[in-house]
């Protein structure tokens, strides 16, 4: 089966772990450059990231709520290498926990634009997972210079779809301890487990977060509704489901989210949950590698 993104922009369609494709303006003559860490100004602090300089379009990673810049590690890994990108923690996470809030969606897409200004990218694509989806949603509806494309994985739609608040209450608890954060794992965050060190990275990154950051997510963010804004995203978006992801599955994404963005086509990924970018990378950096091809 052919790849759901192709010239005709249709919608619907398998994984069919595309081969990688170098990006636009990759020649012999690069000389892959190693990511290096740095901090990033923002309102009221820093985030910290890993920054590779190298060919554009640039990819802004996006990490999900529990996540950190390392989680797209094994999907830079399977990239073209000499591809520039920058990956960072959110506010309240990782390295940047030191930075306050508040952790709304808006304020999140502010900082990312601050990270792509102080970069100074001319041209570059949104990569957001799950949160980080929902994130680089608005910040492509403001219709920055620069922006190319969107890549969404496992992301959460513009608004909430069924959330109650006794669920927001158990999500709230769901990183409480190492204990809870494996129950997590195990029976919502993915369809087929992780390695030993991608599981251990998960446990560390869950709980090392701020706890007013932690809370914002399932709090707050989470319902905070979009709707009425992200059909202003006027550049193709590749949104990649798994069909084993218990958070946001393939049929709600159908139905809560490729209706108000017309531009949006969808891959299913067989065999995955929501941490696809941490249980199939080679397969998440292919398509990302073909949709990069195709702007």
């Amino acid at each position: 089966m052919s790849s759901t993104y192709d010239a005709a922009g249709a919608r619907g369609g398998r994984d069919t772990a595309a081969r990688r494709q170098p990006g636009r303006g990759h020649s012999a003559h690069t000389t892959p450059r190693t990511p290096i860490g740095r901090y990033f100004t923002v309102r009221d602090g820093r985030v910290y990231g890993h920054v590779r300089e190298g060919d554009g379009p640039a990819l802004v990673f996006l990490h999900y709520w529990g996540g950190s810049h390392r989680t797209w590690r094994p999907v830079v890994d399977h990239l073209d290498p000499a591809r520039a990108f920058v990956s960072y923690d959110h506010r309240g996470w990782g390295e940047s926990t030191g930075t306050p809030g508040p952790y709304g969606i808006e304020q999140l897409a502010d900082d990312a634009e601050r990270v792509v200004g102080e970069l100074g990218y001319a041209e570059y694509v949104l990569v957001g997972h799950s949160m980080g989806g929902k994130v680089a949603q608005v910040l492509a509806a403001r219709r920055p210079a620069g922006v190319k494309g969107v890549v969404l994985v496992a992301p959460a739609p513009p608004a909430p779809v069924g959330v109650t608040r006794e669920f927001q209450e158990q999500l709230a608890h769901a990183y409480d301890s190492e204990e809870t954060i494996g129950r997590s794992i195990d029976l919502v965050l993915t369809g087929g487990g992780l390695s030993p060190e991608a599981r251990r990275q998960v446990l560390e990154d869950s709980s090392r977060a701020g706890a007013a950051a932690r809370e914002a997510w399932p709090r707050h963010a989470l319902v905070e509704d979009f709707t009425d804004r992200v059909g202003a995203i006027d550049v193709p978006v590749l949104v990649l489901a798994g069909t084993e992801d218990k958070v946001d599955p393939p049929q709600v994404l159908r139905a809560h989210l490729l209706p108000l963005i017309p531009t949006a086509t969808l891959t299913e990924l067989d065999g995955t949950g929501h941490l696809s970018p941490l249980e199939v990378p080679a397969r998440v950096a292919a398509h990302i590698s073909t949709f990069i091809a195709l702007l």
